[in-house]
């Protein structure tokens, strides 16, 4: 019994996941590039919104990165006067990350680019859709974490 490509495909879930991540992370990283930044700069100063100083590690867990990526994003968002690093006070063997002033201006902007771009997805996929989807990878991802 031969298996065809399409029978395959449909028991892939995986595959599935990663066509839907793909489009989606295509659609904002244009929005985006629209207003000079990357996906992955937008999400670091996503978590420095918040005026705290955070670490590397969480910084690299909540945009998705790994730690050598991260680096070069913070290395380039640091070039750029994004972002500013400094050495923990408490502990002096950690780099904090911050959001300069110019990072700070910055986030409004790109954050409603990314809203933008996600009510058009929502729009394209339907509310309803749109929410079961969200309901279900949320479940999904606290089972599988």
């Amino acid at each position: 019994m031969t298996t065809t490509p399409a029978a395959v495909s449909e028991r892939d879930l995986a595959r599935a996941l990663t066509l839907v991540e793909r489009g989606v992370v295509q659609r904002l990283g244009e929005a985006l590039k629209a207003e000079g930044t990357t996906l992955e700069e937008w999400r670091v100063l996503s978590i420095l919104g918040d005026g705290a100083g955070h670490a590397m590690a969480e910084v690299a867990e909540f945009a998705l990165l790994t730690a050598p990526t991260l680096t070069k994003v913070v290395d380039r968002m640091v070039s750029l006067g994004l972002v500013l690093r400094r050495v923990d006070d408490e502990d002096r063997r950690r780099v904090l990350v911050f959001a300069s002033e110019r990072g700070s201006e910055a986030l409004p902007r790109w954050t409603a680019a990314v809203e933008r771009e996600q009510e058009r997805i929502v729009t394209t996929l339907g509310t309803e859709e749109s929410a079961l989807l969200r309901t279900l990878l949320q479940r999904a991802a606290r089972r599988l974490s």
